[in-house]
């Protein structure tokens, strides 16, 4: 359908041009984006993911935060989550996004995946009022496991910011970090810099995410955090697993990864690429056991 589509176009332009739609900067754009499609053999999720239909009245993210402002994490964690099973999101955090990944391996094959993650991180809320919320990794996978998903892993975190086409400068807070009204005051500054923009966005959390167990060392019941990219695509955070698993403060975010990866055509489980020696590099670039969730 391309070809006969361009020989068309070619036919009727004038004897020494490169033809009328092909020389134009709209051409070549077509090219490039056909060239992408090709490449993931979908710009789009191939399937819909399982979220929740909306029931009764949404609450929205402004009161979502002054419901919960005198929450702790526990009532926080379990309202932000009865909230989402409710349907109580906005509908572009189900649109998800392509993230391409290439690896060559130990024998010299060389390996191209793509993977399909949220644009933002969790929110609840309406398509005109919502609101990111920080969760712990229980809940966090709780909302995971419901719509098919896991969550990243440091390298993915990395490629994220690298394909982004939203990056906004980290913007730090210090005092009762891990409260609920500092969680709603970091989000009122990442709206007032996002200033609307829409797409893939990134430098505005730490990413919770899984790790080897080698991070670990040893120690149950912890939470791995890594990312928040300056404008230099330097982490503020390197990966660290320090903090207890109920421990959740303004700075983390919740992004999803569908757990059906595209590698060289053929689609796979993330846990399959994850136990892969040759295929695993595409997902993590850490050595030894790799966690695959948190929880049972």
């Amino acid at each position: 359908m391309f070809v006969g589509m361009y020989d068309r176009t070619a036919s009727s332009a004038k004897p020494g041009t490169r033809g009328v739609w092909m020389g134009t900067s709209l051409g070549r754009w077509f090219c490039m984006l056909l060239s992408s499609c090709l490449y993931t053999s979908s710009c789009h999720l191939p399937k819909k993911l399982p979220f929740p239909n909306k029931l009764g009245t949404a609450v929205t993210g402004s009161e979502f935060y002054h419901q919960a402002a005198a929450y702790g994490w526990h009532a926080r964690d379990s309202f932000a989550v009865d909230a989402f099973r409710r349907g109580w999101t906005p509908d572009f955090l189900k649109r998800f996004a392509p993230v391409r990944s290439q690896w060559t391996d130990t024998t010299g094959r060389a390996w191209k995946a793509v993977f399909f993650v949220s644009k933002d991180y969790f929110m609840v809320g309406t398509n005109s009022n919502h609101a990111r919320v920080p969760l712990t990794p229980m809940a966090g996978q709780k909302v995971a496991d419901q719509i098919d998903c896991f969550l990243p892993t440091r390298r993915l975190v990395d490629l994220i910011y690298a394909q982004s086409r939203v990056r906004l400068e980290p913007i730090p807070m210090y005092a009762f970090r891990d409260s609920t009204v500092t969680m709603m005051q970091h989000d009122l500054i990442i709206e007032g810099q996002r200033q609307g923009r829409r797409g893939l966005v990134s430098g505005i959390k730490k990413d919770v995410v899984l790790c080897s167990q080698q991070a670990l060392k040893g120690r149950s019941h912890r939470v791995a955090i890594y990312g928040w990219h300056r404008k230099d695509a330097k982490p503020i955070q390197p990966l660290y697993t320090g903090h207890v698993d109920w421990y959740a403060d303004y700075s983390h975010g919740i992004r999803f990864v569908w757990k059906r990866v595209k590698v060289n055509g053929r689609w796979l489980d993330y846990t399959a690429l994850m136990r892969h020696p040759h295929l695993r590099g595409l997902l993590t670039d850490e050595q030894g056991e790799m966690m695959l969730r948190y929880g049972p």
